[in-house]
């Protein structure tokens, strides 16, 4: 699965890891100070009625500047010590997926600071009924800043659809290739065609939108905590608890990590029974396709035996999603309330203004959504362990082949 399109992937992902913490120490003991002599940009944008964008000044293209570096010098190292014929998708297409979900959570940042600055400026503007406080100019040009920077982002996610379908495929081609090679002793087995044609389009799909979106969720959890501890100190107390010191971050990590054990623990069957349920799908399809074929395959009794494994399966899939679903969409409708309770006592001292709200509101989300990741995402994983257990199960026929016979040079590029 991870050997066909990644070079070494053990010592690849690992590596990844490593560089990712050598980085992290590298600007921040060293390389955080240099802007005024590397920044492309020398000097600060000129403020117009607060229309400058905040990730565009020296710091912050100079942090730029040094992310892409570092990602370059990494792709770079790689050529030389294990450069496989799908180095330009599976390391420098992986680079790009990242760099760009990067610029995507900074941006995030941003809008959330726009947010605060605009709502505010509504609330200034609704204080008084029949008065106005702001002028349309100040009004139109805040929407028109923000409108900048979302066309040319609107663009920029097209192309990057664009790009990450053409990953997926590569990656798929990548397994199929390799599944091939072995195609005589994995044709036997239940439903290979279906693991070869179908499991590693989903897996590689999989994969790599889960993987995006869990390097988000970190990405956005590095971005938006410090903004949401800062947040916070705006909060007076909370319910029954009192003052507390970054109190919204300790609320949405532990109304993520309660929802996380939920979902858990509610679904825990499910692999078991979505890989099962592939199984008997396999078998069913497959006397059919027999049955094209030859007159005395297909028959009523041993059609309707098959389908009654699939409809008995299904049942039982059914069943489990219904309690399953019962508590995580519960769980997920009560947890959007946390903000609102949490800030009650902050509303009704009249602490903070709307667009600090806003801020705050939008901050959690990030935040909690990040923490949540596997709550997010808990059926689709459900779906990949399933893929894995078959593709896993495929790939157990390849290594008992290659560990009695002299093709070891295939298990040497694992």
């Amino acid at each position: 699965m991870f050997a066909s399109f990644f070079p070494s992937p053990k010592k690849f992902f690992l590596s990844a890891v490593a560089w990712f913490f050598v980085s992290l120490l590298l600007w921040y003991g060293l390389f955080d100070e240099m802007a005024a002599q590397f920044s492309l940009m020398r000097e600060a944008l000129p403020t117009e009625e607060g229309l400058r964008p905040p990730f565009l000044n020296p710091d912050k293209v100079w942090l730029y500047q040094y992310i892409v570096l570092v990602t370059v010098l990494f792709c770079v190292v790689w050529f030389f010590i294990d450069r496989n014929r799908w180095y330009w998708w599976a390391v420098c297409g992986s680079a790009v997926i990242l760099l760009v979900t990067y610029f995507q959570v900074q941006l995030g940042v941003y809008i959330n600071s726009w947010y605060g600055d605009f709502y505010d400026m509504i609330q200034l503007a609704l204080s008084e009924q029949g008065v106005s406080k702001i002028t349309s100019e100040q009004f139109y040009g805040k929407l028109l800043t923000l409108l900048f920077i979302l066309v040319p982002n609107i663009l920029v996610l097209v192309v990057f659809s664009f790009f990450t379908s053409h990953y997926v495929f590569r990656w798929r081609t990548a397994m199929n290739e390799y599944y091939m090679k072995f195609w005589d002793s994995l044709r036997t087995i239940e439903g290979a065609a279906q693991r070869v044609q179908e499991d590693t389009m989903r897996f590689a799909g999989i994969v790599e939108g889960l993987g995006s979106s869990f390097i988000s969720s970190i990405m956005t959890l590095i971005a938006f905590m410090p903004l949401l501890w800062t947040l916070s100190k705006e909060i007076t107390e909370l319910p029954l608890i009192g003052a507390v010191n970054g109190s919204l971050v300790f609320i949405a990590l532990l109304s993520a990590a309660f929802g996380t054990v939920l979902l858990a623990a509610v679904g825990y069957r499910l692999p078991g029974l979505e890989f099962k349920n592939q199984k008997v799908e396999a078998a069913y399809r497959k006397e059919l396709v027999y049955g094209e074929d030859d007159a005395g395959r297909a028959g009523p009794p041993t059609v309707v035996e098959l389908f009654g494994d699939v409809r008995k399966n299904y049942f039982k899939l059914y069943f489990n999603y219904l309690y399953f679903n019962i508590f995580r969409y519960a769980y997920l409708q009560g947890a959007s309330f946390i903000p609102l309770i949490a800030l009650g006592p902050t509303f009704v001292a009249g602490a903070i203004t709307f667009g600090i709200y806003q801020q705050i509101n939008q901050a959690f989300s990030k935040v909690e959504n990040s923490f949540q990741f596997l709550v997010n995402s808990w059926t689709t994983i459900v779906e990949l362990m399933s893929i894995f257990k078959r593709l896993k199960a495929f790939e157990s026929v390849i290594d008992h082949e290659t560990m009695g016979s002299t093709t070891d040079v295939i298990l040497g590029s694992r």
